[in-house]
């Protein structure tokens, strides 16, 4: 009874839309021999390509035998549009924050030794 079972690849955005991308039927015959083992069996599927940035969203794949059902953890995808720029201010800031430490402390040293004369 476990021989066949279907396969569903669906995503879920973030407004819990569900979008099916892939289903099929499997049926898979047991050597004489392997019958009341268990087995594992690897899936692959390949999405591509992705189309625009509401490709974006968890992707799951789930499994049914008849009355059962097997859900994966999923896998979040982010999609960008082309030409999008990642804005990173890193090294922005510590150059603004180095030059004002260094004006600061030019202007701290000309007080002190104007201050003694």
């Amino acid at each position: 009874k476990y021989t066949k079972f279907s396969i569903y690849y669906y995503r879920i955005n973030s407004l819990d839309q569900k979008t099916s991308i892939y289903s099929r039927l499997e049926n898979i015959a047991i050597p004489s021999g392997e019958e009341n083992k268990t087995a594992a069996l690897s899936y692959d599927y390949r999405i591509m390509p992705l189309e625009n940035a509401s490709s974006t969203g968890t992707y799951y794949c789930k499994v049914k035998w008849n009355n059962i059902q097997k859900m994966g953890k999923g896998v979040f995808v982010l999609v960008r549009d082309t030409g999008y720029v990642n804005t990173s201010y890193g090294w922005e800031i510590l150059i603004t924050l180095t030059v004002f430490l260094a004006v600061l402390s030019i202007t701290a040293t000309a007080l002190l030794l104007w201050k003694r004369k």
